[in-house]
């Protein structure tokens, strides 16, 4: 099934214009199978996302996007934000008691070289980013960022590849025209957030683009 694991609405993400059902609708229209909603260090009651899941016949998950000083981190399981969060090492602690997951968002950000003028900074880069202490962590990086450039994805695919660790998509969407560019592939059918940690952990998982219907970054 496909899932965009990482979008935004408002008002919960300030920086978002994208009103939840809206979201949806359109989620629906692009062939996904279900949405992640991962506001900015804030969490959905599941309340709402019940009443959403019946109001649109459609699968709603609730995660959320962590600032730490690491990076932007995406966490499922956790279910209110902690003072102390912004420290990738807290996060994960506070995660592992939840039995939850994580998932680096957009690792190209403050990692990929903005001017790099040849392979071998590029390269050098790739070596410092896998040192980021957040990915001794995370399940999964997210290799596929539906508004990140074509540079910035590949930056994160190779990082990916060199760590050996399964890669994700999300769109990362703030707006209608966000939607449905990318989502992440699953192997088995997930009904709920239990169920998408459990597959997150076991890493049945690969990077679609939906532009092209072509799989990013599968090992082969």
């Amino acid at each position: 099934m496909l899932i965009d694991l990482h979008a935004h609405t408002w008002p919960r993400s300030h920086d978002s214009v994208l009103n939840p059902d809206d979201l949806i609708v359109r989620a629906k229209q692009a062939g996904l199978d279900a949405v992640c909603f991962t506001e900015h260090d804030t969490m959905w009651d599941h309340k709402s996302i019940e009443e959403l899941r019946a109001k649109h016949n459609f699968l709603v998950l609730a995660g959320v996007e962590i600032s730490t000083d690491d990076g932007h981190i995406l966490a499922w399981g956790i279910d209110r934000y902690v003072f102390g969060m912004h420290r990738s090492r807290e996060l994960a602690s506070y995660t592992e008691r939840a039995s939850g997951a994580l998932v680096a968002a957009h690792p190209y950000r403050r990692q990929m070289p903005w001017f790099s003028r040849s392979e071998e900074e590029t390269t050098m880069a790739l070596e410092k980013a896998m040192r980021n202490p957040a990915y001794q962590y995370v399940k999964a990086l997210e290799t596929l960022n539906g508004r990140g450039s074509d540079k910035e994805n590949e930056f994160s695919r190779r990082l990916q590849e060199m760590m050996g660790m399964p890669g994700t998509a999300g769109t990362d969407s703030h707006a209608i025209s966000d939607i449905g560019k990318v989502a992440t592939y699953f192997d088995r059918e997930i009904h709920d957030e239990r169920e998408l940690i459990e597959e997150l952990k076991a890493g049945r998982y690969y990077p679609v683009d939906m532009r092209t219907g072509k799989p990013v970054g599968v090992p082969s």
